[in-house]
């Protein structure tokens, strides 16, 4: 079972093999992006690892997992990743004793800059526990659908709130839907070119020895606090939605439950739409 370490933006879970201490999105070197843009902010790369430093001294966890994007450019590595992503996780490693990442969509040309020991996995996901996490811009492999639960990064979930004159805040939030394990094995077959032969769950466990389980996939707030994201409750359904399980018909997001960093329930994502 997976429970959220508020206020934090982060999970842990306990296995056989230990605790799990699981953040997303660090996006290190974010800044680069608005400097080319002409605004200047000074790295905040040691208050995100000073942050990241102090869970793990709360929570002791045996193992990190990152659920993808370390840094923040896509495609390859600025001057100033090359050094702020070896000294961050040579710094960290004096703190946790195993860190696993999942690649994400901003991990292009990642592995020359992680230091030796860590454990960069595909962004399809890893089973732990009777967890599955994945990063969110591709599909998850079909072995997770072994797991009652998903859980994943990539959308950095905030809700807009207004009030009568006009004023706007937005707070970080944790995601909780509901997913359609027919439809959601249906197209985890399909994606992996599968014909399905009558039911889904009978073709998937021929095929991949996998019976599925999966009820629910929750959406990790982005750890780095500073990157802000797409309030879930504004615009249009398109807008709103990032990634290809979101984009499905597997997964119920109107009904799906949002809370805050400090476990406050605030209704539905459908309910909320009016405050934005």
């Amino acid at each position: 079972m997976i429970t959220p370490v508020p206020p934090f933006p982060a999970a842990e879970m306990k296995t056989d093999q230990g605790r799990t201490l699981a953040v997303a999105d660090l996006h290190i070197g974010w800044e680069i992006a608005l400097i080319q843009k002409g605004i200047h902010v000074p790295s905040q790369t040691s208050k995100l690892l000073k942050s990241l430093i102090g869970l793990t001294m709360t929570q002791k966890p045996d193992k990190l997992l990152i659920l993808g994007d370390i840094k923040h450019t896509v495609a390859t590595a600025d001057m100033s990743e090359w050094r702020d992503v070896p000294e961050f996780f040579n710094e960290l490693k004096k703190h946790v004793k195993q860190i696993d990442i999942l690649r994400g969509n901003h991990d292009g040309n990642l592995e020359p800059l992680l230091p030796e020991g860590m454990n960069l996995l595909p962004a399809n996901g890893v089973v732990q526990g009777d967890v599955g996490f994945f990063h969110g811009h591709q599909w998850p492999s079909p072995a997770l659908l072994a797991c009652k639960t998903l859980v994943m990064g990539h959308v950095h979930p905030v809700i807009s709130f207004r009030d009568l004159a006009g004023f706007r805040i937005s707070r970080q939030v944790w995601v909780k839907g509901r997913c359609n394990r027919t439809e959601l094995t249906k197209v985890l077959l399909q994606k992996n070119k599968v014909k399905t032969t009558g039911n889904p769950a009978e073709t998937l466990r021929k095929c991949f020895n996998v019976s599925a389980k999966t009820e629910w996939l929750s959406i990790m707030p982005s750890f780095n606090e500073f990157l802000g994201g797409r309030p879930l409750n504004e615009g249009g359904q398109n807008e709103r939605i990032v990634g290809p399980v979101l984009r499905s018909a597997a997964v119920d997001l109107e009904n799906a439950e949002i809370y805050l960093l400090d476990g406050t329930f605030v209704g539905t994502l459908g309910q909320l739409k009016s405050l934005g």
